[in-house]
């Protein structure tokens, strides 16, 4: 297969060293190996969420990790904010219908992000609310919305507050316990840089008081039987974990705290700041608002007379580098590029050194390596 440089919000380009991990030989999934394994990953896990509270890992893509947190705390008819400002709010609002929820939609345009008082008004005009469900980092818009401040709004209510970071944790900063997060899930395969399928989730007192008084209809992602199996010595999951992807999740988050969670989390936020910069120096626009937007990715508007196919074709046949398209009704009308995981400034100058000749193929006109000379100026400036 020829080498494909993933420019793509997920899954990233995994390092050697995790994709060395899976090679390491099966180990029994019920014996003291992987169970010490299991549980120093999941230490690791809750690190990165920084947060007191137990983590557990799931053999399933992030999804799983959202229905996992929606179907262990809903009943018939509960009532549930949902913030939905993109692709993946819409995707927790429609597990809360699957499950017999009562949707409460708070509404955000594409491209911005949520205002803590329409959330706050929300609970007010509603009575017994049982959770709000937020996306920190909306990768289908690449807007990131302020958790910690709606988090500020729901402790003052009796609701659950359920955050997805699949697309921001260990690329943007997640404080689980200090923003006052009940239920934390994230994903493997995009700033933690393991392959994709796995799913972390983390779950704080009081939403364990609201999961211990459900009976859930859910058997494969039953929280409680997570907690019963991960408190065993050694700890184990229910059924049979994806034990090569145990392995590459241990040696990623391994990574992620031998960089030091800040710097990582630094050098994604001057990652975006320069991809910005690159994009606004070709002349493109960016799609979401400013004082919104990802620090794990960047979506640009396409530019006037040029396909999708055009432009994204370009970019995957003749220089092998993969960048994504816009979802949903944004579909044709936005190209996204992430920049997450092991990403830095040498993938970005040829992202952009491609984008410019690709770019120059359809007639646009600018100084040749102006792209790449305002990624330079960022990366210089945060030396």
């Amino acid at each position: 297969m020829e080498d494909t440089l993933l420019m793509i919000p997920g899954p990233t380009t995994v390092p050697k060293r995790v994709l060395d991990a899976m090679a390491q030989p099966i180990t029994n999934h019920r014996g003291p190996v992987y169970g010490e394994i299991l549980d120093e990953t999941t230490a690791m896990m809750s690190e990165v969420f920084q947060t007191d509270n137990k983590s557990y890992l799931l053999t399933g893509s992030g999804t799983s990790a959202m229905e996992a947190a929606i179907a262990n705390i809903i009943e018939k008819n509960d009532k549930v904010i949902n913030v939905v400002g993109g692709k993946f709010g819409q995707r927790l609002q429609q597990l809360t219908e699957v499950f017999g929820g009562e949707s409460i939609e708070v509404t955000v345009p594409w491209g911005q992000a949520v205002n803590p008082e329409d959330v706050k008004n929300a609970l007010e005009e509603n009575d017994d609310v049982k959770a709000v469900t937020m996306i920190h980092n909306e990768s289908s818009t690449a807007v990131v919305n302020p958790i910690e401040e709606v988090g500020k709004v729901v402790k003052d209510y009796e609701a659950l507050f359920v955050v997805d970071t699949v697309s921001s944790l260990a690329g943007d900063t997640v404080k689980v316990d200090d923003y006052g997060l009940d239920i934390c899930l994230s994903g493997s395969q995009k700033c933690i840089a393991a392959p994709p399928g796995m799913s972390a989730i983390t779950i704080g007192d009081d939403a364990w008081n609201v999961i211990d008084k459900v009976d859930s209809p859910t058997y494969y992602l039953d929280l409680k039987k997570m907690r019963k199996m991960g408190d065993k010595q050694p700890p184990q999951t229910p059924y049979t974990p994806n034990v090569s992807l145990t392995y590459a999740m241990n040696e990623a988050l391994s990574m992620v705290l031998e960089e030091g969670l800040d710097n990582r989390i630094n050098r994604h936020h001057v990652g975006a700041e320069a991809t910005r910069k690159a994009a606004e120096a070709l002349g493109l626009s960016l799609f979401a608002r400013e004082g919104d937007r990802s620090n794990t990715l960047t979506a640009i508007n396409m530019p006037e007379g040029v396909s999708d196919g055009d432009l994204r074709g370009t970019m995957r046949n003749k220089y092998n580098i993969e960048i994504a398209g816009g979802q949903d009704h944004l579909s044709g009308n936005v190209f996204r590029i992430g920049h997450m995981g092991i990403t830095g400034l040498q993938e970005l100058a040829m992202t952009f050194t491609c984008l410019e000749m690709t770019l120059k193929e359809f007639g646009f006109e600018f100084d040749a390596g102006a792209g790449v000379a305002a990624l330079q100026d960022v990366y210089m400036k945060n030396q």
